[in-house]
């Protein structure tokens, strides 16, 4: 027989660990009348190895207590089945982070190397997932929930691109697409891909810490068509624009936008 400091020593658990497994039946020592002591045979040994097994797991308790009252291996089987495509899952889940935060440092990269210059690149294909009418439309961002690319289903703007179409006369309408980088699926593309081989591309800044909340939109359009004319390149009436990265300087927000102008 064992005392619950041998046992808890020799298991690498604590007291306190060993009691609540007791309270939930999960470890059933006998008491010595005398002395209140609880001494531990190597029945209850099996009990709380197996106990600290399952919960190592993740295994809730109370699986744990139904596997304690009677469990077939058939039984056991499908637990373990059904906590292996939670780990598969979570997996998955943490391949996605792990994407996206390699993403966002390669975001961090751009914006010290574009923010403020103008140079010509590809826009890569993104399929068209879905659309809303404005930033502000909150009504249909169950829409964007549905459609984006995310980790937990929360709302982010990262999967929008606002599309503005102008002309000589200035800004003719905008609207926002929902999309999804066609090199990030695996899956068939079922909406529409979007693509611009040769795009005037930079970086601009807007949040109120750089712009005291003012819209920019005409002199970003201006800086465009100077840059556009200056390198003889004739632009076709579009811009692209997707959201990089929100960061604060004085309790003020700096937005990172990166912008996709195709021109011929």
């Amino acid at each position: 027989m064992y005392t619950i400091g041998q046992v808890a020593k020799f298991l690498g658990v604590s007291r306190d660990t060993l009691k609540f497994y007791e309270e939930k039946e999960l470890v059933k020592p006998k008491q010595n009348m005398e002395n209140g002591y609880r001494n531990y045979n190597r029945f209850d040994i099996y009990d709380i190895a197996t106990v600290n097994f399952y919960r190592e797991m993740d295994i809730e308790i109370k699986k744990i207590q139904e596997l304690r009252k009677s469990k077939s291996v058939e039984g056991i089987k499908a637990l373990l089945e059904e906590k292996e495509q939670e780990v598969l899952e979570e997996i998955e889940y943490k391949k996605l982070m792990l994407k996206k935060l390699q993403m966002i440092k390669e975001d961090c990269e751009k914006i010290e190397q574009f923010s403020g210059t103008y140079t010509v690149r590809e826009m890569k294909p993104l399929e068209i997932k879905g659309e809303i009418e404005h930033i502000n439309s909150y009504d249909q961002y169950e829409t964007l929930k549905e459609n984006m690319d995310s980790l937990k289903k929360a709302v982010t703007l990262t999967s929008l691109r606002r599309v503005i179409r102008f002309n000589d006369e200035g800004i003719l309408e905008e609207k926002f697409l929902i999309v999804r980088r066609v090199e990030d699926s695996p899956k068939e593309m079922e909406g529409e891909i979007l693509s611009h081989p040769k795009c005037m591309y930079t970086i601009i800044e807007d949040g109120r810490w750089a712009t005291g909340g003012k819209n920019i939109d005409q002199n970003v359009e201006a800086n465009l068509r100077k840059a556009a004319l200056s390198n003889g390149y004739k632009l076709l009436g579009l811009v692209y624009i997707n959201q990089l990265l929100t960061t604060y300087e004085d309790g003020l927000e700096r937005i990172f936008l990166e912008m996709y102008a195709p021109i011929k």
